[in-house]
């Protein structure tokens, strides 16, 4: 197999009248999604496009998807670009892309306009009323190979300018035959899509479904604000899969949702996207003790991830749960400064990854990918290629890979060297804490730690006193209702400085 296309064909044929999504009030047939698919495909495929980037510039949903594997029909790939992104970056991304057609909706199609202007933009309406075409598809796949693109996710550019992770055919094939074998994914799963569509936790949602021809629920953004009708919605849709970011199982946990309702059809939780605090996953295992709890990692410049760790509940975390082990086909290293591998326990180096997994680079921006994607240089006689993440890590005595906090969250505060993971984790050991976050202002020389929790700042400064050595102490202490969060779920944390800073 070298197209994603044959995981919709295969379900398709063998599961054509099942739901293959869900959407609020809506729902798709898996022949009829395929059939849309094909249309969108042709109307594509007429106009000459191949192995082009396609922008779909809309909100996730049936549409979305239908144009995602429309775009893959005409043997091109498809960059989902969030219509609520800055004007700002929205135009820096155009022109990374350099795209000649964007595919949009209706209500999104006067900005779209807008924005791209110059591009011929279409309405997604208007494509999936196009006479399939056979032949024109035909022609599209026979052109194909597997290491082709699929799809290009945007991360924030140290550099101000947005940088595209493209990724193949070939990585997300691999990963999702593996994913969906090793976490026992099955036809009969229904899954609860939580991610953005333009962020890769969204990946595994969406092939793991094509691929076992089990169902997707499209959860609306607004019941992130909401637990209980979230977990209404989640329990009447009988689910049995989340594949969520940290922050989004914390922000049921926080306000006492699983005392509301239980979603008790879920078997599998798998989380990433943060450090997973114990006493929110204590909360879920209580309420779920037949649910098999995993903790996934990897960046966006790989395909979704490649460790993972299956959660003991004999076990005491101690604060610390792994990220495990390699999924097969993965090698992941720990580098040093000097780019020898680190083997010996507790010793930390920054994670390093090879394999099929690794992304063909940023689009459009040769210097940066120069520089993450580089070559092992303790392979010699011929070039294994790594991406060097950024992040740090160490092996437990027990062999399993432990994160330890982000390079570039590494500060130097009172003339010490920490680790603001660290501050996060002591301040998160105090009972009354329910979540923190803390940040280093580097041009006051100020840490500030952020939290949630009925504990006054008073007193939890004095508590923290007592554990933790003076040179990790924040300089304030911010108590606060609740925390923003970037659009794929995760603390947002610059938002939380620039509030700071106005008050």
């Amino acid at each position: 197999m070298y197209n994603v296309i044959d995981y919709l064909k295969s379900s398709a044929e063998k599961y054509g009248n099942k739901i293959a999504i869900i959407e609020e009030d809506k729902s798709i047939t898996y022949s009829d999604f395929n059939d849309r698919c094909k249309k969108v495909g042709t109307f594509l495929g007429s106009r000459s496009f191949f192995n082009e980037p396609i922008i779909i510039f809309m909100d996730k949903g049936i549409d979305t998807l239908t144009a995602f594997f429309g775009a893959v029909y005409a043997g091109c790939f498809y960059c989902l670009v969030n219509p609520e992104l800055p004007k700002n970056r929205l135009l820096s991304i155009k022109e990374v892309l350099n795209s000649r057609l964007v595919i949009t909706d209706d209500e999104n199609l006067d900005a779209a306009n807008e924005i791209f202007e110059g591009l011929d933009v279409y309405n997604i309406k208007a494509l999936k009323e196009t006479e399939v075409n056979e032949d024109i598809l035909a022609t599209a796949r026979e052109r194909h190979i597997d290491t082709d693109p699929l799809y290009i996710n945007f991360t924030s550019g140290s550099t101000g300018v947005p940088k595209g992770v493209t990724i193949s055919h070939r990585s997300v094939i691999e990963f999702i035959d593996i994913f969906t074998e090793q976490f026992g994914f099955k036809n009969e799963d229904i899954i609860a899509n939580q991610a953005p569509f333009d962020f890769d936790v969204s990946v595994k949602d969406i092939y793991s479904t094509i691929k076992m021809g089990a169902t997707l629920v499209i959860i609306p953004k607004r019941y992130f604000s909401s637990p209980a009708a979230l977990l209404d919605y989640i329990c009447d849709n009988k689910v049995t899969t989340l594949t969520w970011a940290v922050s989004a199982l914390c922000l049921v946990t926080t306000f006492h949702g699983l005392d509301y309702k239980c979603p008790d059809t879920v078997e599998k939780i798998l989380f990433s996207g943060e450090v997973m605090p114990v006493k929110h996953l204590k909360q879920w295992m209580e309420h779920l003790p037949d649910t098999t709890f995993v903790n996934i990692y990897g960046p966006t410049e790989i395909t979704c991830n490649c460790t993972y760790h299956i959660i003991d509940r004999n076990r005491d975390y101690d604060g610390k749960i792994p990220i495990g082990k390699a999924f097969p086909n993965e090698r992941v290293y720990l580098m040093d400064e000097e780019g020898h591998i680190i083997n010996e326990p507790d010793k930390a180096g920054e994670i390093c990854i090879a394999g099929t997994s690794v992304g063909l680079g940023y689009y459009n921006n040769d210097e940066q990918t120069e520089k993450a994607f580089t070559f092992n240089p303790n392979v010699k006689g011929y070039g294994e290629r790594i991406y060097k993440t950024g992040d740090l890590g160490y092996f437990n005595e027990a062999g399993e890979i432990v994160f330890n906090g982000r390079k570039d969250f590494q500060v130097k505060y009172q003339g010490h060297r920490i680790e603001l993971e660290e501050v996060d984790k002591a301040i998160m050991e105090v009972p009354e804490v329910v979540r923190s976050c803390t940040i280093f202002d580097e041009e006051k020389s100020k840490l500030y730690g952020f939290y949630i929790g009925s504990i006054d700042k008073k007193e939890l400064n004095a508590r923290l006193r007592e554990t933790m050595p003076v040179y990790m102490m924040p300089t304030f202490l911010i108590q606060r209702e609740e925390f923003p969060m970037t659009k794929n779920g995760k603390i947002d944390r610059k938002k939380l400085m620039e509030e700071r800073k106005k008050k």
